[in-house]
């Protein structure tokens, strides 16, 4: 069914078994105080090359100190690093796996006090701090850095190294004409931007060996002003295979760019497809695709049609290790999804906290959690709820061998997410649903709806534990004027629910993710939004990645935003209110719609005095948070049996 996907490819000297590239990721988590490699990292890769990816990629190599892109990446700038990376091949290559390392310097984009660059100009975004020019001499001893990075991936025993030459960081710094305001050798015209990659290069066959793979991530377009475009990228192309590099593998993006390099949910998936078209036209070597790829139908269409040779994935490998075994085998409905909330992987990376990922809690956590085993102890399990949290929890319980029922009193699962999944951009978070339901499905659990927790149903299953994952509702809040106002008072979710309509001029109280796209579910039917946030920042809850699309999306709605609001009152038809120090009124406004604070919902825990289970809150009902923690949360109580 994806013959195309599955069948090997030859990319240099190397004969790789699939089309599927997991691609380099800053991970931000695995080595020690020396930046080497320990076993955190090692099993993390190695339970992704068991997974059967045909290319994989170690993110964040850094080949000199002053470029360490994060804290926790490991280095490749000292011979010292090479007995940890052996170690880790090693393993690796037990599963057939062509596995290389991706050497970057992050100039002006590094997390460092003291940055460097092409020219003395900041960062547009993300990372602060003042930038010094690099001398000649200077990018003479990077060069030569790279040479020297790629020798040593050489004796470690990697097959192949990637050049980053994307996304921002040095090399791309170099080729920009918004960053690079020389005027000597390496500034100016096409060739002089260009000619510090084209040294790296000829530095890594000097060094590695001509014969040794190099490959080259690059952007197909900067997405920001004055900067590397697609018609540049067309035009290095078959330079580049010229230099002897043995593919190209085409991205998009920098820091502060109007498309994201890691864009979430909603950006439509394949975003970057038509760039690594416009190069396979120009080129022999293989040209690898990036950028919201998830389906693997998806991808194989790609290389069916000759848009790209192979399919580069990041996110989907966290989210599911597994995903070419099962994409082979076609059991697709088991590939844990992901649902490009961008919390878990490059939000978290870019606060300088290791990486994670909101549908897969085992990322990192590798080394600990060994395959699986049923439990030894044999338990009656029922979960009070089919949110996610609920379904996830009686996943993880029927994966452990225990007798797991699920109860939901409503005619269907999906819980608050399930809300969240109708708002417009969002539909990927039923992803998420689709997947718990169909495993639950799979593995026999039974899911009772219309079914509340009660005393003649814990009589009927007699079960030893009973997991509440009962979820939220909306808190009402207590402000002067607000009961007594003849506008319409609604909740968000009696209105994303249908149960509710709001009218034309709607106060949207709450400035949390929730209440954003509330705002953002009724702009797009048309309606005039304000959105009254008594926070100082808006959902802070949300990545910034995820939360830069819907706020774009907000301003093409032409939704009112205030922060800082202290509310005075709320009038007949609008409210009165503080904001920044300054007062303001609304009028004409016929709709509020409460998305503020969730208060838990924990009635059933008061059945547990009359029954001999022990009862355990989890998600929501234990206190109201993310979906990240909430699968967490499920996961782990199931484990801890």
């Amino acid at each position: 069914m994806l013959s195309h996907l599955f069948n090997p490819i030859q990319i240099g000297a190397m004969t790789v078994k699939n089309r599927l590239m997991m691609s380099a990721m800053s991970i931000n988590f695995g080595v020690d105080e020396n930046c080497h490699v320990t076993d955190q990292l090692i099993e993390y890769f190695v339970e992704r090359a068991r997974g059967e990816v045909g290319m994989m990629l170690v993110g964040g190599g850094s080949v000199h100190p002053g470029g360490q892109e994060l804290p926790d990446l490991p280095q490749m700038y000292d011979d010292s690093c090479i007995p940890s990376l052996k170690i880790m091949v090693d393993r690796v290559k037990r599963y057939d796996t062509k596995f290389g390392v991706q050497l970057m310097h992050g100039g002006r984009q590094s997390y460092l006090p003291q940055k460097v660059a092409p020219s003395a100009i900041p960062a547009p975004a993300v990372v602060k701090g003042e930038v010094r020019a690099l001398e000649v001499k200077e990018i003479k001893e990077l060069v030569a850095c790279f040479g020297d990075s790629a020798r040593r991936c050489r004796e470690a025993g990697f097959d192949f190294i990637e050049i980053h030459g994307a996304h921002g960081y040095l090399i791309n710094q170099f080729m920009a004409p918004n960053s690079n305001i020389r005027t000597d050798e390496y500034g100016g015209s096409f060739e002089n931007r260009t000619r510090f990659l084209f040294e790296i290069i000829e530095a890594i066959r000097e060094k590695a060996g001509k014969e040794f793979p190099v490959g080259i991530r690059i952007n197909g377009n900067d997405y920001i002003e004055n900067g590397w475009e697609l018609k540049d990228t067309v035009r290095l192309a078959p330079l580049l295979e010229k230099a002897g590099v043995v593919y190209l593998h085409i991205s998009g993006g920098v820091y502060g760019s109007t498309e994201l390099t890691i864009p979430s949910m909603y950006t439509p998936q394949g975003c970057f497809v038509h760039l690594a078209e416009a190069v396979e036209k120009v080129v022999d070597i293989p040209v690898i695709t990036v950028g919201r790829i998830k389906d693997p139908k998806h991808a194989n269409q790609i290389i069916k049609e000759g848009k790209a040779d192979m399919v580069s994935m990041g996110r989907s490998f966290l989210a599911d290790p597994q995903y070419p075994r099962k994409a082979r085998e076609g059991q697709f409905s088991q590939i844990r999804p992901c649902v490009g909330c961008c919390l878990g992987c490059i939000h978290a990376v870019l606060a300088k906290e290791p990486g994670s990922c909101v549908v897969n809690p085992d990322v990192g956590r590798e080394y600990k959690i060994k395959e699986e085993a049923a439990s030894q102890t044999h338990l009656k399990v029922v979960v009070v709820g089919a949110g996610p949290a609920g379904m996830a929890a009686g996943r993880m319980f029927a994966l452990k061998g225990h007798d797991t029922m699920i109860c939901e009193k409503e005619p269907d699962c999906g819980g608050l997410l399930a809300l969240a999944a109708t708002a417009p951009g969002r539909g990927e978070l039923g992803d998420i649903l689709h997947f718990f339901k169909e495993e639950i499905g799979r593995l026999g659990v039974e899911i009772r709806y219309d079914t509340p927790l009660s005393m003649d149903l814990l009589n009927e299953i007699r079960p030893d534990k009973v997991i509440l994952a009962t979820g939220s509702l909306p808190d009402m809040p207590v402000i002067k004027g607000l009961f007594q106002t003849d506008m319409a008072l609604i909740t968000n979710v009696d209105l994303l629910k249908g149960k509710e309509k709001s009218g034309d001029r709607v106060i949207v109280l709450g400035g949390g993710m929730t209440g954003l796209i509330t705002a953002d579910f009724l702009a797009d039917q048309g309606k005039q939004v304000v959105v009254l946030n008594r926070k100082k920042s808006f959902a802070e809850e949300m990545s910034s990645n995820d939360r830069y699309y819907l706020r774009e999306r907000l301003k093409k709605g032409k939704v009112d935003l205030y922060k800082n609001v202290a509310i005075q009152a709320f009038t007949d038809d609008g409210a009165v209110f503080k904001s920044n120090g300054q007062t303001l009124t609304l009028t004409g406004f016929d709709t509020v719609v409460i998305s503020e604070k969730q208060q838990s919902i924990r009635d059933a825990k008061k059945l547990e005095k009359n029954n001999h289970a022990q009862f355990h809150f989890i998600g929501d009902a234990k206190s109201p948070r993310h979906l990240m923690y909430c699968i967490s949360e499920a996961e782990e109580i199931a484990r801890s049996v």
